[in-house]
């Protein structure tokens, strides 16, 4: 069997590994040990099999090195067409042949031996391209046996290999949508967790790296006569910026450090990449904690979150509650040094402080009554205190009395028509998973499925599963192809089952606990709000291939959601601080804005504008990456949606409406004189 053979020509992979790599292909010991990589046709290697390849790595001076280089080549290959002799010559997109993907696999379980510094890295990076979906989204991965492959022997890793192989599971488990392969995933998560005797969630707060930066959440590096100062800031923003020797602080790198420190820069701006892709994570794992309730000891609150020079800076804005006696009362407050330690300040001015044996976790305001939850809302608009996600402006969705008549199932958000593409590119981002909508069979009617976070300090065998599963049907799809682009909503149900491998059992809305039922609510909402036709304000201004005209006007004016209301509940502390206070108040639906040529209602749910005295539509369609800088709303504290969501968008449309008599753009000019 020849290197040809070995690394054949049914993909690009082959070719262009064997060009860039002869020579150390041919090296001694190296084809054997590639030929019995090629028997490896399985997800998980024997244990003779990985015995043989370790004894055929140790007779072969470069055979790691190929492994290296190999696996890293696969990391980086891109999607193309691939042949298939097995499939009688036919091609499909992917990343590797039937040949190959069984080469490369045994190269994965053959870096599981190697303690190298390189091994969980490339491992990892094969997982992320193998299991990226076709186009780079969606859930058909480009290879799926390689994928699996790759996450079973993440889980193979152990000592400081496995603490650095828990921070790519995670990443990989927030990225790659497949749901064989995040099976795979949490098989290997929990493998790890079990030889450590921790649960998958401690074992991943506890592998967080530092990235080099000390207890400040900065990171000094000497350049010559200029200091690099790497830092992130709370709520979780990095930076990087450059001391020069006279103290002056530069935000790029002067060109004497381009020039004699290229690696070293190199190396600097790709700590500045980890800890962003890292805090990306680290925001997601703690809204997880959030939704899921979960409590965490002293010590491991502060040495795993508030202390940590990443975590902290995202845990630090968030509020928190503390119990001293083992749950039975909790007191909310943010985070502050004290003597020796930390206290949580509440809203009223008090501060409790964090003893040894008291347990932590969010604090959510499902939990709160309402005069807590508007006197936290306040605080932290006082203090322009932004949080990484929300928290103290979250959406609450307590059991309704229509849920209650229809007991297990929820027709809350049920009648809704979603531009189907932007729907479900939330719903896989919020990690909901399902049946593609379409022209195909199967494709009329789907179920979005996601199971519920647990609390982090809970065994597989302990406690409960939660998951909800949310009815869509296909409403139009496109002509060429089939592909969905409307799908009209239903039923929201409950499933519950015990334990890790017991059966699921549909559940009663009631018996749903109270954030369980309130987050996946949320994320419905959050569908809703985002991908309703009722959002796009030309969607009355297409002609003839308008339809749903009715169900938009309802929509785009009609009653507010629990998102909308949040927003209602902002505006009103908002607008007596701008300079058009004068000409605007709330409705109970509406921000009506005064100007100089028309009375004008803005919808705060849609964002949809009418104007007085006819309710005249008025089209404005805002650039919403723009809106953050545009005229007072940059200078505006907006303690949610500051980065173009609807509440900037709302109020840049204000005051633009509000002096309505200087507006230069012809599409809104003509629209108002229409209507005048």
């Amino acid at each position: 069997m020849n290197v040809t053979t070995l690394l054949d020509d049914e993909d690009a992979y082959g070719p262009a590994m064997r060009a860039a790599h002869a020579e150390l292909l041919t090296s001694p010991g190296v084809h054997e040990f590639l030929a019995h990589c090629t028997g490896q046709d399985k997800v998980r290697a024997t244990k003779r099999w990985r015995k043989q390849a370790a004894a055929l790595l140790a007779d072969s001076v470069r055979g790691p090195e190929a492994v290296r280089v190999l696996l890293e080549g696969m990391a980086r290959q891109a999607e193309h067409t691939v042949r298939s002799p097995q499939w009688g010559g036919g091609e499909w997109p992917g990343i590797a042949s039937e040949h190959n993907t069984v080469l490369v696999r045994g190269l994965l379980w053959a870096a599981a031996d190697i303690d190298a510094d390189w091994a969980v890295p490339a491992v990892a990076d094969v997982a992320l391209n193998a299991g990226t979906g076709w186009g780079g989204s969606g859930g058909v991965c480009r290879n799926g046996k390689m994928a699996t492959a790759a996450v079973a022997v993440l889980g193979e890793f152990g000592g400081p290999q496995g603490e650095q192989a828990v921070e790519r599971l995670d990443r990989l488990r927030r990225t790659i949508r497949n749901r064989t392969v995040v099976k795979g995933i949490a098989a290997s998560l929990q493998a790890v967790a079990e030889r450590g005797g921790l649960t998958p969630s401690i074992l991943r707060e506890r592998a967080v790296p530092a990235v080099g930066l000390d207890a400040r959440g900065m990171r000094e590096e000497q350049l010559g006569d200029h200091t690099a100062l790497l830092s992130v800031a709370a709520p979780g923003t990095v930076t990087l910026a450059f001391r020069g020797p006279q103290g002056r602080v530069l935000k790029s790198a002067p060109k004497p450090v381009r020039e004699a420190y290229g690696d070293r820069l190199a190396e600097i701006r790709g700590a500045v990449k980890q800890l962003r892709v890292l805090l990306t994570a680290e925001r997601a794992r703690l809204e997880e904690h959030l939704m899921a309730g979960t409590c965490r000891p002293v010590r491991d609150w502060e040495s795993y979150y508030i202390d940590h020079p990443v975590t902290g800076a995202l845990a630090s804005t968030l509020i928190w509650e503390v119990s001293p006696d083992g749950g039975a009362r909790w007191t909310a407050g943010l985070p502050e040094r004290a003597a020796g330690g930390w206290a949580l300040a509440g809203a009223d001015g008090t501060a409790v402080p964090v003893t040894e044996g008291a347990l932590l976790r969010l604090w959510h305001p499902v939990r709160a009554d309402t005069e807590e939850v508007r006197a936290w809302r306040t605080e932290l608009a006082d203090r322009e205190l932004r949080q990484p996600f929300k928290q103290a402006f979250r959406e609450v969705y307590p059991l309704t009395p229509a849920e209650e008549t229809t007991r297990n199932y929820s027709n809350r958000f049920a009648g809704h028509i979603l531009r189907y593409g932007q729907a479900r590119a939330l719903m896989v981002e919020r990690g909901w998973a399902g049946n593609h909508l379409g022209y195909h069979s199967d494709g009329y009617a789907a179920e979005m499925v996601r199971e519920l976070p647990r609390a982090g300090e809970l065994t597989v065998t302990e406690g409960e599963f939660w998951r909800a599963r949310f009815h869509v049907e296909l409403v139009e799809a496109r002509d060429d192809g089939g592909i969905a682009t409307l799908c009209s909503t239903d039923q929201v149900r409950f499933e519950r089952r015990r334990g890790a491998r017991g059966p699921w059992e549909r559940t009663d809305l009631a018996d749903v606990p109270v954030l369980t039922l309130s987050e996946a609510m949320r994320d419905v909402d959050l569908f809703v709000g985002v991908a309703s036709i009722g959002a796009d304000p030309q969607w009355q201004d297409r002609g003839e291939d308008r339809a749903f005209g009715d169900y938009w006007r309802g929509w785009a004016f009609g009653d507010l959601t629990e998102t909308a209301r949040m927003r209602r509940e902002s505006l009103a502390a908002l607008l007596p601080r701008t300079r058009i206070a004068d000409r605007v108040e709330l409705t109970d639906r509406f921000l009506r804005v005064r100007g100089e040529l028309r009375t004008y209602k803005i919808h705060l749910g849609s964002g949809n504008i009418l104007m007085e005295p006819d309710d005249a539509y008025l089209c404005i369609v805002v650039d919403r990456g723009a809106v953050a800088a545009a005229g007072d709303t940059d200078r505006l504290f907006l303690p949610f949606e500051e980065d173009g969501g609807l509440l900037s968008v709302i109020l840049s449309k204000a005051f633009l409406l509000a002096d309505d008599a200087r507006i230069t753009d012809r599409t809104i000019a003509s629209q108002l004189r229409r209507a005048a």
